[in-house]
């Protein structure tokens, strides 16, 4: 039983969804292909809300470590320019221009802290990065295997000049093609989702864009496969001369 909210996208009812979905592809479309992604996408989103489960878990333990390495920086740093002041006041140069050597290095030590402290600042980011990346290329590539199993199902298949022609499908009726298509356009916004529930785990600019990219690759193909469904249905509407 999941609670209601409307704060953020719950992985839960997106799973159920999901797993409704592919019941029903199944019931239908028991031998098809699609019922064999519905299967997958279910797997897939099961995945990622795995994913960002334990992506949470291993960013707090990174995050840990880095903040501990970051300390260990700074402190040695710090004692180290302790060291280097206490040394140059102790054994001052008479002349001014002897100071630009040790101040040169100072900067080039602050400078190498600051680029440490950034890098190890930004390990967790990345870590998280890379995970959702991965479920993310996945997804993608989804969508575009959902897309295929649509191309090949036109409504102009379905008139009585490609009853016998190569490529008809003659094994469908037009109902059962509508039916078909609506699957492909609800199981693209499933695909949809899935990347949303990425874009809940992360404010990196790179996944938000991929996540972005996703959505509207889903949208539009989406739209393709209801103008086949409206073309469809004027079709069935318009009556036998």
């Amino acid at each position: 039983m999941w609670v209601r909210t409307l704060e953020k996208l719950e992985p839960v009812p997106v799973i159920e969804t999901a797993r409704r979905l592919c019941d029903r592809i199944g019931a239908r479309f028991p031998d098809r292909g699609i019922h064999l992604v519905a299967q997958e996408l279910v797997g897939l989103t099961e995945q990622v809300a795995d994913t960002s489960a334990g992506t949470r878990r291993r960013s707090r333990l990174v995050q840990g470590a880095s903040r501990g390495m970051i300390a260990v920086v700074v402190l040695v740093a710090l004692v180290a320019f302790g060291f280097a002041v206490e040394a140059a006041f102790t054994e001052a140069p008479d002349n001014g221009l002897d100071w630009l050597p040790l101040i040169e290095s100072a900067v080039n030590d602050v400078v190498f802290v600051a680029i440490a402290v950034i890098v190890l600042h930004s390990v967790p980011q990345r870590v998280q990065r890379s995970d959702l990346l991965a479920k993310l290329h996945r997804l993608r590539s989804l969508a575009h295997i959902i897309d295929m199993h649509q191309l090949t199902k036109e409504p102009e298949r379905l008139r009585d000049a490609f009853a016998s022609g190569e490529g008809a499908d003659v094994d469908l009726t037009p109902e059962q093609v509508e039916y078909y298509l609506e699957y492909c356009t609800e199981l693209l916004s499933i695909v949809g989702k899935a990347a949303a529930l990425c874009a809940e785990e992360s404010q990196d600019d790179i996944v938000l864009s991929t996540v972005s990219t996703i959505e509207s690759l889903t949208l539009g193909m989406s739209r393709k496969v209801w103008q086949k469904i409206f073309v469809l249905g004027d079709g069935r509407a318009t009556p036998a001369p």
